[in-house]
């Protein structure tokens, strides 16, 4: 066999190991599994129905969907660490408590016309509500479970609606605040402005300052800005010109005249431009029409000619015109600049220490003015952006009362039960399993005993004496007879004890059973009963227990006189005998081997069915003066050290112990033991389909 199947083998061999403990403990996994399984069918059918609604909202920042200002949309970005703020905000005891107020739940909740108390009914909504982000939205699923399916969506949207309000009012309540700070540091900064404006106005009159207009400034500083002012003008009206000239400048006669309705807009030159085009049409037709000779073309020809001449002459003065006001502009602005400079020079000069106060007052004024109009600015801004429609919690999806509950969900709890109840079945089959030490295999005989297995009786095996010697529990027995030919010993012939380390193993029904197929076979067998204080042969075999194996060996009567003859052909039985009550030396060692020696010389086999290995010393007596021992072990009884000690306490006296019998298996519970199942019923059936046969062997 290659690597690769012994592997495979020895996988295979693991898992019908596993198979074999669940399969030899189906009560238990089947016990366990209807009960946990009925548990939780009865428990969900006594649960009350549960309904769940839904309500859905999605939350923002406190941003307006349009400024009012600028008129630019305003739009939120996702921000998980907001949206996971407002969900603990959410969760908030405050807000359960005014879902409670809001429903009156405390008195609807009550029971003996008493209000519940608000502690506990916060913590049946905290287990009923629950509220779920969506993924990667701002998204959030107010989900409630109730009994009843009306109070589920009362309370699902009552939690949205209380959100929502209470994030409005906070709002609020923050914008009123803001805008009551932004009111006193208004009117403080009137106040600031009104200072300023009293010491300026002190100022003024103490420097004779005179007043123009809504200012208070000096003549000099009012005449070198009017110069300014004309400066300025004449400079644009300088520039206007020379634009205009250097245009008229660049261009020739004839695009002159195409071009004319982009530099004046004289109407006689518009309307000389407007029939020069109509001529130029007119001609254009005639042309297509008449000849160059023709006196029509000849007449519209020396019209457009005209109108050419007309043109250039009004635009040539036009030029000119320009020309004429654009130096005199230039004359202009060159006085008003020298002008300026020797006004600024004049004021430099006269500015002195005189006006330093007076500057500064006005500072303090323009610079006050213009906070206070800033502040003023900032204030009506907020009053415009408080009083416009926010979008910071929307619930666009409204809970509804549902018709059909949702737990308890029969299928799937029921399915539940089914896994734990087999799991927990095969969980608790493998650890009795791991607690139970007994023999349970062939080969923990072999590994714990060191003794080969002679055979494999099945459960509910009664003396073949009433089954027939064609019944399916026979084979087992043949399979018996034929390995203790293989043993040691070398022949199934001789004398052979039979032992069981406790009481009820079985092994007196396995000894006669043996004793019963040897004789038919055909050998001359003596079955012996030496379990001197509980004796069972007699009572199989029916027959009279009154002198037997300790008559015989007190020499009460001879051996001939002990053994009966039975119904069984081929077999005889020397009974035990009734035990006396002084029964200290009736197991002799010297009597017993010569007894077994005598019977050895007229009997094929002897088999001798003792009592219990622990706790009495007959058994160790009677098997060290036979060929050979076979201990009889009960499937799944007693533990395993007992066993182990049983055999080492007769091997230290001697005792040659040539294989055991594995009894009372659950065939039909254990696939280790199925082969030999399928065997003995294979024999049997074949032995009644024939029933011309001589034995089935």
């Amino acid at each position: 066999m290659s690597l690769g199947a012994e592997v495979e083998s020895q996988k295979s061999l693991h898992f019908l190991d596993y198979w074999r403990v669940i399969r030899s403990r189906k009560e238990i996994v089947l016990a366990v599994a209807c009960l946990i399984i009925i548990t939780g069918v009865v428990y969900t059918l006594l649960l009350d129905p549960m309904y769940e609604s839904q309500s859905r909202i999605s939350i923002s920042k406190d941003t307006l969907s349009v400024d009012p200002i600028t008129g630019e949309q305003q739009y939120f970005t996702y921000d998980p660490y907001y949206i996971t703020t407002q969900l603990e905000i959410m969760k908030a005891r405050r807000s359960y408590e005014e879902v409670v107020r809001s429903l009156d739940l405390l008195k609807r909740w009550g029971e003996d016309g008493q209000p519940m108390e608000m502690d506990q009914a916060v913590k049946i909504l905290q287990r009923r509500v629950n509220i779920i982000p969506g993924r990667d939205t701002s998204i959030v699923n107010i989900t409630v479970r109730m009994n009843n399916p009306v109070e589920a969506a009362n309370i699902a949207n009552t939690f949205a609606e209380v959100y929502r309000d209470s994030r409005r009012n906070i709002a609020d309540a923050e914008n009123r605040d803001a805008i009551k700070q932004m009111e006193e540091q208004w009117q403080q900064q009137q106040e600031i402005v009104s200072e300023a404006e009293d010491k300026l106005n002190e100022i003024v009159v103490e420097l004779q300052i005179a007043s123009v207009g809504e200012g208070n400034i000096d003549i000099d500083e009012y005449r070198m800005q009017q110069l300014m002012i004309e400066s300025l003008s004449a400079q644009r009206e300088k520039m206007q010109l020379e634009s205009t000239l250097s245009i008229l400048k660049g261009i020739t006669d004839e695009d002159l005249v195409k071009s004319a309705s982009a530099v004046t807009d004289d109407v006689t030159v518009m309307n000389a431009i407007q029939r020069l085009a109509e001529v130029r049409a007119d001609l254009s037709a005639a042309k297509a029409q008449f000849g160059e000779e023709h006196p029509e073309r000849t007449r519209l020809e020396n019209q457009e000619a005209q109108w050419v001449d007309y043109l250039q002459q009004r635009l040539e003065g036009m030029r000119l015109r320009v020309q004429k006001d654009y130096d005199i502009a230039k004359e202009i602005y060159d006085s008003m600049a020298l002008e300026l400079e020797t006004v600024k020079e004049e004021t430099i000069k006269m500015k002195g220490e005189k006006y330093k106060g007076y500057r500064t007052a006005l500072a303090d004024v323009e610079r006050a003015r213009a906070i206070y109009d800033q502040l003023g600015a900032r204030l009506r801004q907020h009053i415009i952006r408080t009083g416009a429609p926010k979008n910071s919690v929307e619930i666009f999806d409204r809970a509804t009362a549902e018709k059909y509950p949702v737990s308890p969900n029969l299928f799937l709890n029921t399915l539940i039960s089914i896994f734990v109840g087999f799991g927990a079945g095969v969980g608790l089959a493998y650890f009795i399993e791991y607690l139970d030490t007994s023999i349970k295999t062939a080969d923990d005989v072999e590994r714990i005993l060191g003794l080969p297995v002679l055979g494999l009786i099945p459960q509910k095996v009664r003396p073949l004496i009433e089954e027939g010697p064609d019944s399916e529990h026979a084979e087992a027995y043949r399979v018996l007879r034929t390995n203790l030919a293989f043993t040691e010993s070398g022949s199934s012939r001789g004398a052979f004890s039979v032992l069981s380390s406790g009481a009820g193993e079985g092994k007196s029904t396995t000894v006669f059973n043996l004793a019963y197929i040897c004789a038919q076979q055909g050998e001359k067998v003596l079955l012996i009963d030496a379990d001197l204080r509980r004796p069972v042969q007699h009572t199989i075999l029916g027959v009279s227990n009154r002198f037997g194996l300790t008559n015989v060996l007190l020499r009460d009567v001879p051996v001939e006189e002990g053994i009966k003859a039975t119904s069984v052909p081929n077999l005889h039985f020397l009974p035990s005998g009734r035990l006396p009550r002084t029964s200290l030396g009736v197991l002799d060692p010297k009597r017993i081997r010569e007894l077994i020696a005598s019977l050895k010389e007229k009997y094929d086999v002897v088999l001798i069915d003792t009592p219990p290995l622990v706790g009495i010393s007959d058994s160790s007596i009677i098997a060290k003066e036979t060929d050979g021992a076979i201990i009889v072990v009960q499937y799944r009884k007693y533990p395993r050290d007992m066993l182990a000690k049983a055999k080492q306490m007769i091997e230290a006296l001697g005792v040659k112990v040539i294989g055991a019998v594995l009894n009372n298996i659950n065939i039909m519970r254990d696939d280790y033991y199925y082969y030999n199942s399928y065997y003995s019923d294979y024999y049997y059936h074949s032995t009644q389909s024939d029933p011309d046969s001589d034995d089935g062997i």
